[in-house]
């Protein structure tokens, strides 16, 4: 009898025992299930609020534009003044550049206009005018080497003015110029060296020129080195540009080109040389001094010798004041 007893206790602890072990399993199941869920839980939160960072996309263009617009005026009246002078003097003088920059990973395209106008009256000489000139540059280039300074670039270049022009000797006015007389057209293939956007220096020995007179009376004339009766002369020869512009003080500017050509079908040693200067002092928000200097040398141009048989460097320096306006940069 006592041994049934022990063995009915025997049996009541198991029981027990397996009746606990149970009870610890699902307590230990259901933890690691509330863990799990936990984790999951964390994880979508996450990647819910948090933004996958995503590599910079090199092959899409970023291109910069913005430019400069300005105009100065300045006027002068005499009366009975005895040091002498002219009684009446007025000069307006305007000036715009915009620039459209476009680069990637491995190309570059640079446009640039310059417009310049001018007209000065005065008592004694009438009306003259004394800047006209429409300047386009164009320049695509494929990058030679992984800094993106050096490239094979080909370039477009057109030149004219918008109104008639006269040159003065003895002040006798002598027609000499007219829109798209002359123009010059120019397709350039070579190395363009371009640190940044402040500076380039571009060298071509295969440049194509074209000069053109589309005015029928200068054509009779036979300027600028286009043969009488002819509209249009064809020269190739080599071509260099340096182009610089940057904030040389607080409230100075400076843009700058110089541009060469060398014609091997005529005195190559004879090199034209085309060259502009613009500096701009801010007085204040919409004010500022301007100083423009342009320089040009052509062997073509024979208008200011005694007989109109000798080229002579040409010069133009103004300096006004008057409203400047820089126009809003934009990058992307």
């Amino acid at each position: 009898m006592e041994n049934i007893k022990e063995l009915q206790t025997i049996a009541k602890n198991g029981q027990k025992m397996k009746l606990s072990t149970l009870i610890l399993t699902l307590l230990i199941s259901a933890n690691c299930v509330m863990a799990q869920d936990a984790v999951v839980n964390t994880l979508k939160t996450e990647s819910t609020t948090k933004t996958i960072k995503k590599e910079k996309d090199n092959s899409n263009w970023r291109w910069k534009k913005g430019g400069l617009l300005s105009f100065s005026a300045s006027q002068g009246s005499l009366t009975n003044w005895a040091a002498g002078g002219d009684n009446f003097s007025l000069a307006a003088n305007a000036y715009f550049n915009y620039f459209i920059l476009f680069q990637n990973k491995n190309f570059n395209w640079d446009n640039n206009l310059d417009i310049n106008l001018g007209y000065v009256q005065t008592t004694s000489l009438g009306s003259r005018k004394n800047d006209d000139r429409f300047d386009l540059l164009s320049k695509y280039g494929y990058k030679l080497d992984t800094s993106g300074k050096w490239l094979l670039s080909s370039l477009f270049n057109f030149r004219t003015q918008f109104f008639d022009g006269f040159s003065y000797n003895n002040n006798i006015a002598d027609f000499s110029s007219a829109f798209l007389s002359p123009a010059y057209m120019l397709f350039s293939l070579g190395i363009d060296y371009k640190p940044s956007n402040k500076f380039s220096a571009f060298i071509s020995p295969l440049t194509s020129r074209t000069t053109f007179i589309a005015n029928d009376s200068l054509v009779k004339k036979g300027l600028y080195g286009v043969p009488v009766g002819s509209h249009s002369i064809s020269d190739f020869g080599a071509f260099a540009t340096i182009n610089y512009a940057n904030t040389l003080g607080k409230n100075i500017t400076y843009k700058g080109r110089m541009d060469l050509f060398s014609n091997y079908k005529s005195k190559p040693q004879n090199v034209d040389l085309f060259m502009t200067n613009q500096f701009s002092f801010k007085i204040n928000k919409y004010f500022s001094a301007t100083y423009s200097l342009d320089l040009i040398y052509d062997d073509d141009v024979k208008l200011f010798g005694p007989n109109h048989d000798a080229p002579a460097l040409q010069s133009k320096s103004i300096i006004g004041i008057g409203f400047l306006k820089v126009l809003d940069v934009k990058k992307k």
